[in-house]
């Protein structure tokens, strides 16, 4: 008797331009196809900003606005609750956030000083670093989008592809050329990126968005473990100083950790080398589902042996050298006082949880020029660093900036907690993370005032961790919960034992608690004090946090 199958079943779709072709297979994918974000720019000048909000149609409202950074922000008095009951037209307020592009961080006194003046002007005072070393602003008007795009373009600044499917800012360490401790300068690499593909239509379609961070620090200063790709400084025995690569990177509700593809590159090849792997997301990124869309998972089925063979064969045309992985030393945020190459300091200070504002921005501006600075970065751990001050000058900038609000020598709560937009802004949050999260720091000043072990508490508002929660000591997403008297109310799902480093990880997650935001400082304070009295030698809150048992971390 002989047994018959049928025909194979041919292997489901993803989307893959270079494989399935260019039909699009969502709604995103059609609005990308149906008209170039990039050009939403000359409808916002000549159109939308003197029409007015309800000109805008749904497309480019709540799509294309992006590829300029441009996000509606959440409507007043809605609480996290209905975040996912209603549509996107009842969440959304006619005022929008947006994003200025600040790539490495690099900011001139001019330039903080423009930002600022927006900010007062023109974004009712509000200025939040956020963790792409970007400034985000909020209640802008879209009809005052032109003269703030003619603002930021006159001192070099743009809002330009800092949001949407497309490469965004690069991350650079905020400390490139001057600290001591530096392998290489990868200023010159994100300038070149920059000169040749900001704005390039080509790139301007990606499945998603597209995160790249080059730093020649030791510090590993830019979370290269969580980006799409990323250059790690690195001395290569033969050829010297350049840097390591790494792809695929990425949290949010499906996070994966980016690997290396055991290569070294020149500060010259880098930009090649950064272009061939947008390309290949480009061309081979999953599209048929935007929940599968980001490179990880491209990099995640792929392996990096086969990732690095296409980089090679198909988009370089040429071998990549073998290199070594980077070593870490010391913290990421250069939060301190810090001894320069040039015999000057630089001096990176901590505002809590990002939260700036206009004026805050042009006092900070003042203090700088004061101690004879001439410039302020911006971390991706959400701080600032004023660079070039002079010896003699430090302790008064530092007395100054405490002044303000940004703390030189901060208590460790204050240094390493981190939230992101929450639902003050956002249309996706559930919780109010920037007030919780300040609340959170004080209380626990106060509860342990002298503390001066680390610990990393990250705050974010749903489950897309812009506030990195799946890397933190403790991190916190929001949620629904219910209170002692059955009240819905805010809570968190906590996360422990998360880091990033040499032993990079997610740790794990405490099984049904969902705690009432309420009741946040007591559950801190208790499994902190559990891992104070539990801790053996120098351990790490993390390393802690993944031996402990059940019981301990409830």
């Amino acid at each position: 008797m002989t047994t018959t199958t049928g025909p194979t079943r041919p292997a489901k779709s993803h989307g893959q331009w270079a494989v399935d072709g260019n039909s699009p297979l969502n709604a995103n994918e059609e609005m990308k196809q149906e008209g170039d974000g990039l050009a939403v720019r000359e409808r916002v000048e000549s159109i939308y900003s003197k029409q007015g909000f309800d000109s805008i149609p749904g497309d480019d409202l709540r799509g294309r606005l992006r590829w300029w950074g441009l996000y509606t922000q959440r409507k007043p008095g809605i609480d996290g609750g209905r975040t996912a009951q209603l549509e996107p037209e009842e969440l959304e307020d006619s005022n929008f956030l947006m994003r200025v592009r600040s790539d490495g961080g690099r900011l001139t006194l001019e330039q903080l000083r423009t930002v600022a003046n927006i900010s007062v002007e023109f974004a009712q005072n509000t200025a939040d670093v956020t963790d792409r070393q970007n400034i985000q602003l909020h209640w802008i008007r879209i009809e005052d989008v032109p003269e703030i795009w003619r603002r930021l373009e006159s001192v070099g600044l743009s809002s330009a592809q800092a949001c949407g499917d497309v490469p965004r800012v690069i991350l650079g360490s905020p400390v490139a050329g001057v600290a001591v401790d530096e392998i290489i300068d990868g200023t010159p690499a994100i300038e070149a990126i920059l000169n040749r593909f900001l704005l390039d239509p080509e790139l301007a379609n990606l499945p998603r968005k597209f995160k790249s961070a080059i730093s020649g620090s030791p510090r590993l200063d830019v979370a290269h473990e969580i980006n799409d790709i990323s250059f790690v400084g690195v001395v290569h025995p033969e050829h010297g100083p350049g840097f390591d690569v790494w792809v695929g990177g990425g949290l949010s509700t499906n996070p994966h950790l980016a690997v290396r593809l055991g290569a070294w590159v020149s500060i010259e090849e880098v930009p090649d080398v950064w272009h061939a792997t947008v390309k290949i997301f480009r061309d081979y990124g999953y599209r048929r589902l935007r929940t599968k869309a980001r490179l990880k998972f491209l990099v995640s089925d792929w392996g990096a042996e086969k990732f690095r063979e296409v980089l090679e064969t198909e988009y370089l045309g040429r071998k990549l050298t073998d290199g070594p992985a980077p070593a870490a030393t010391g913290m990421r945020d250069h939060v301190g006082v810090f001894p320069q190459k040039d015999g000057r300091n630089y001096v990176g200070a901590a505002p809590t949880v990002g939260r700036l504002s206009g004026e805050r921005l042009l006092a900070l501006a003042d203090l700088a020029e004061a101690a004879g600075s001439d410039r302020v970065h911006l971390t991706a751990d959400q701080k600032i660093v004023v660079l070039n001050v002079a010896p003699e000058n430090v302790d008064a900038l530092a007395t100054g900036l405490s002044g303000i609000g940004l703390e030189v020598y901060p208590s460790a709560f204050r240094r390493s907690t981190m939230a992101c937009t929450g639902v003050e802004f956002c249309k996706l949050a559930i919780t109010n993370t920037k007030d919780r999260a300040t609340a959170l720091v004080g209380e626990l000043e106060a509860r342990f005032p002298e503390n001066t072990l680390p610990l990393a508490v990250h705050v974010n508002g749903c489950p897309n961790s812009c506030a990195r929660i799946q890397v933190a000591d403790i991190g916190l997403k929001g949620i629904r919960a219910l209170d002692a008297d059955g009240n819905d109310v805010e809570g968190f799902q906590i996360h422990l034992g998360g880091r990033l480093g040499q032993e990079s990880g997610f740790g794990r997650t405490v099984k049904g608690l969902r705690l009432p935001a309420n009741d946040l400082p007591d559950y801190v304070e208790r499994v902190f004090s559990r891992y104070i009295a539990e801790r053996e030698n120098d351990e790490a809150f993390s390393t802690w946090a993944l031996r402990a048992d059940d019981e301990a971390i409830r």
